[in-house]
């Protein structure tokens, strides 16, 4: 079964941003997989590159025990626009994600990644986040 790039990108927000669920984002990812954060800043939890679903389910495993955010994904309040390229296999998403942190607090995230596939997995996500305490609360939005 071929999955599109919606469906897909839907599958890594529901494993990552919803349930936070390593096993299930490794899954999404072919054996060799790599999952590449080039704007992480040294010492962040969450290492600049992991390759193999092991290092990817480790990694994020380990940066779910570290960061405790208490945020929960606010579907509604979220947005993304998923862009095609001329390789089939390859698909930008821009996200703006909303959360409603522990306190009430209403705050948005922006980001971009870039999806390589390989047989309808991720072979390489490439994921343009900015540091967790630069998420802005809505209200200086």
């Amino acid at each position: 079964m071929d999955l599109t790039h919606r469906e897909i990108f839907q599958r890594y927000v529901y494993a990552g941003a919803v349930t936070r669920d390593p096993d299930a984002i490794a899954a999404l990812f072919t054996e060799d997989g790599v999952f590449d954060a080039p704007l992480a800043p040294d010492g962040h939890p969450l290492h600049r590159r992991l390759v193999g679903r092991a290092a990817i389910r480790d990694g994020i495993s380990a940066y779910h025990q570290q960061f405790h955010y208490q945020g929960t994904v606010d579907p509604e309040r979220s947005a993304f626009v998923l862009h095609d390229t001329a390789d089939p296999d390859v698909f930008i998403a821009e996200i703006d994600a909303a959360f409603v942190e522990g306190d009430g607090r209403r705050t948005t995230m922006s980001l971009v990644q870039i999806f390589r596939l390989r047989d309808g997995l991720i072979a390489m996500l490439r994921d343009y986040f900015p540091e967790l305490p630069s998420v802005v609360p809505d209200d200086q939005l």
